[in-house]
């Protein structure tokens, strides 16, 4: 008996060693597929099908060696992405990138709850006597200041552990409908050749996947993480398994989601032009149980998404002014409270939610060439690296061709929005 014990302390404890050597990467996964993931992949499973599974495809695969880089010169250099900017290329540049990065994050907060509250005045239709539904501004004040009460108290880890329980069902519910309503093998083989049709959303929907899956903000926060864990070199190993598993659960999610709306929405001609559309993506499996499992994993994944969105802008600063973070300093709380308050565009000056968070999606590709191309050239010096760990031949080609891919695909989404809005 006390052998048993043993086994299963033993077995316990491997499994909770293996978790927190993971945490990174699950953060980065908890990060990427929230609102904004879900709304774009939906919308462009719904649009055009399988069509753009490439770009999904390849951004997760580029995902995966950016991790793995930058990870691994936060492990040599024990520098972030962002002290490497400013130290290495100047305040200015630091500065801009920091500038840019806290705006994308701004806009998709403003995305995130405009989608949140649409979802739940939807769903309150039927009990409002007007069949109006709640008021989207009075509910984004509920929820804003609820956030703020959380963080004020410090009780966001306790509050996320419970979100998690209602995002973890709809993800799995996306991977059964996934297979319930499963694309055919020739949409998912026409879905691998670089395409982009020939329709005023796409060049944005192409630029959004790649910008909610291979963003720079993601790489500048996983540097951050990756210091904070205290990796050296002996864990470089960890880290790439690390990598390896956030970029394949990213792919896995991401195109259930889009397999989803391809097998639901796509065959009908409809299109992802509201929040509450998406509920349709289950209704194969879950009929009209599918309008309450929707609503609370939305507003969960949207609650909890919150949380990093608005902490991102005092993290950030904090590591650019190699600070602790603190999170009860008047800095902090000014941050947080101005990152909620952006919620409240939408609802007052209006504006259509989804389009909003592909967006703001999109935007978040603009500076991911900029921050690429400069740590590159980083990656190449011995005198930064060491010997032993500057970048080779073939990472160097291939990171030169990933600048070039997000370039290219930064100006397609610019150009999709210019001709989207004008």
């Amino acid at each position: 008996m006390i052998t048993n014990q043993l086994q299963k302390l033993s077995l316990k404890n491997r499994l909770g060693i293996f978790l927190l050597s993971i945490g990174p990467g699950l953060f980065l996964v908890g990060y990427n597929i929230g609102t904004g993931s879900i709304t774009t992949m939906a919308s462009a499973g719904a649009a055009h099908g399988m069509v753009l599974m490439w770009a999904l495809l390849i951004s997760c695969i580029f995902t995966y060696v950016l991790i793995v880089s930058f990870s691994k010169y936060t492990i040599v250099t024990g520098d972030t992405i962002l002290q490497t900017l400013k130290n290495h290329f100047g305040k200015g540049v630091a500065l801009f990138v920091l500038g840019v990065l806290i705006f994308t994050e701004l806009v998709s907060s403003m995305g995130v709850m405009a989608i949140v509250t649409q979802v739940v005045q939807e769903w309150s239709r039927p009990l409002t006597a007007s069949g109006e539904g709640f008021n989207t501004i009075y509910l984004t004040l509920i929820f804003a200041t609820f956030l703020y009460i959380l963080f004020l108290n410090g009780k966001i880890r306790f509050f996320e552990k419970i979100l998690i329980i209602f995002v973890t069902i709809m993800g799995v519910s996306f991977l059964m409908s996934m297979f319930i309503m499963f694309p055919e093998p020739e949409a998912m083989i026409g879905g691998l050749i670089p395409s982009i049709p020939d329709e005023a959303d796409a060049g944005i929907l192409v630029a959004g996947m790649i910008g909610t899956t291979m963003g720079g903000v993601l790489y500048i926060t996983r540097s951050i993480l990756v210091k904070q864990k205290g990796w050296e070199i002996k864990d470089l190993q960890i880290e790439k398994r690390d990598a390896r598993i956030s970029a394949t659960l990213m792919f896995v999610l991401s195109i259930s989601i889009m397999a989803a709306a391809a097998g639901t929405l796509y065959p009908l001609g409809m299109r992802v032009d509201n929040a509450i559309d998406m509920i349709k993506l289950l209704e194969p499996l879950l009929g009209r149980f599918a309008v309450s499992i929707f609503v609370a994993g939305i507003v969960s994944a949207g609650l909890s998404s919150l949380f990093p969105i608005v902490l991102l802008a005092p993290l950030l600063l904090a590591d650019y002014m190699e600070e602790k973070l603190d999170l009860k300093s008047v800095r902090s709380r000014v941050l947080v409270f101005i990152g909620l308050m952006m919620g409240f565009v939408v609802p007052i000056f209006g504006g259509r939610p989804v389009m909003v968070m592909i967006v703001s999606q999109a935007f978040t590709l603009v500076i991911t060439p900029l921050i690429i191309g400069l740590m590159l050239l980083l990656f190449r010096k011995s005198s930064v690296m060491g010997d032993e760990h500057t970048a080779p031949w073939y990472l160097t080609g291939t990171l030169g061709i990933i600048v070039l891919f997000t370039g290219v695909m930064t100006v397609v989404g610019l150009i999709g929005i210019i001709n989207f809005f004008f």
